[in-house]
């Protein structure tokens, strides 16, 4: 405001010797023109105060106003100077990490903690009488879970127990039988012994009368009592050998018998395990250790055979599925060290190691596969779960859940050596690991 005053001093005291009427009219022209100036240079600078003062020096006044801005401006240069400056080292700072180590970092956050989930399963059908531990409970490896009314079971058993030991008698009075057989047979071998030795003694006589007769020293009737009795010799001795071949015949037959009941007691016996196994199978058990969850029966509840019943997730053996995309599988190999962090703990930390790469991708093993022979194709990048071991000493806490999110991190710089090579698969065999 006060350089256009000055100027405007400065136009009227060059020219006094106009006349009066001219210098009136100029000075309302230039006073005109004076406060033109001042409203510009009010518009230029809104920052100045209504009631601010003029500077004391109007002629020293742009002289202090530049000496004003160049520090101003100088100190923006060496601030934005500055900022560059340590955005390109940032930059160049990054490109060097990412060069040496970031680019071998592959990471995923469509990763999940699983377990190798056991359903637990009624084996005989029956009402339930109790569930013996509460829901989302610890229990270890033959504990039981449910117990199944066993009344129904426990007569089964005792009645093949029953008829086992009615079985065991009949082969005991079979084997007495055997026996007494055995001495009939005894006693019809010594009776044809007897018989055979008087048809020796009748065929003796028989040939002894025969000869008298012939010289004439015996009578026919003599003779022909004789004849009769060497008959009846050979037809007993005929009689004992058959009762002997009856008796021994009976032992074997009566030992097929005794045969056959024991073949019957073995089949009873196959029932009674049947029975006690059945009985047994009335006392659901956890078949591995593991924390009890999702009941779905209640005590009373009349289960079948092969109903669920609830199940049993072993947390000190879970372990990480990680779908990595099919293009983030080059380097990754088994045994290859993996970070972890766990959503649910606030992205807390932990080792783990690659186990395991599946052999196909997830959509294979879907229900329906997605079939792309037929209409339209549009790729998609398919993903494939590789398998992350935990360590037992993390897993032991407990603390990861089946179905918790993670984020894993697999560090590709070691055990890859053979997925920098630019040959063709079928140029030459690849060091893949198996």
């Amino acid at each position: 405001m006060a350089v256009p005053r000055d100027q405007a001093a400065r136009v009227i005291r060059s020219e006094p010797d106009k006349a009066e009427g001219e210098a009136a009219h100029d000075a309302a022209n230039l006073s005109e023109q004076a406060r033109s100036l001042v409203a510009e240079e009010t518009r230029r600078a809104p920052s100045q105060a209504p009631g601010q003062a003029p500077a004391q020096n109007p002629g020293g006044a742009p002289a202090a106003a530049a000496g004003a801005d160049a520090p101003k401006s100088g100190k923006r240069k060496f601030i934005m100077m500055g900022v560059v400056g340590l955005l390109a080292l940032a930059a160049a700072s990054y490109g060097v990490y990412y060069v040496l180590v970031g680019r071998f970092y592959v990471s995923t956050d469509d990763a999940y903690v699983r377990a190798n989930n056991t359903t637990l399963g009624a084996r005989v059908s029956g009402h339930v009488a109790a569930i013996m531990p509460g829901d989302n409970v610890v229990v270890r490896k033959g504990e039981v879970i449910f117990r199944i009314d066993d009344g129904d079971y426990r007569i089964a058993a005792e009645a093949a127990r029953t008829k086992i030991a009615t079985q065991q008698a009949t082969i005991d009075r079979i084997g007495r039988q055997v026996t007494a057989l055995e001495s009939a047979v005894a006693q019809a071998k010594a009776q044809l012994a007897s018989t055979d030795a008087a048809l020796k003694r009748a065929g003796l006589d028989f040939e002894r009368q025969q000869a008298l007769s012939t010289k004439g020293f015996a009578s026919r009737a003599t003779l022909e009592v004789s004849e009769a009795g060497r008959d009846q010799g050979l037809a007993a001795v005929k009689s004992a050998q058959a009762a002997f071949d009856a008796s021994r015949d009976n032992v074997e037959v009566t030992r097929a018998q005794q045969a056959e009941a024991r073949a019957q007691l073995a089949e009873l016996q196959t029932s009674l395990a049947k029975a006690e196994r059945d009985l047994d199978f009335t006392y659901v058990r956890a078949p591995v250790d593991g924390t009890f969850s999702n009941r779905m029966v209640n005590t009373g509840d009349f289960v079948q055979a092969g109903q669920r019943l609830g199940n049993l997730v072993p947390l000190n053996e879970v372990f990480i599925d990680a779908n990595y995309k099919e293009t983030q599988l080059k380097r990754i190999r088994p045994g290859q060290p993996v970070t972890i962090k766990v959503d649910a703990y606030g992205f807390r930390k932990f080792a783990g190691v690659v186990d395991s790469i599946s052999p196909a991708a997830g959509s294979v093993f879907t229900l329906l596969p997605p079939d792309n022979a037929t209409g339209n194709f549009t790729k998609i990048v398919q993903r494939l779960p590789v398998r992350i071991r935990v360590p037992k000493d993390v897993a032991a806490q407990n603390l990861l859940r089946a179905g918790m999110s993670v984020y894993t991190t697999v560090d590709t710089r070691e055990g890859a050596a053979d997925a920098d090579s630019e040959a063709d698969l079928d140029a030459s065999p690849m060091a893949h690991p198996k």
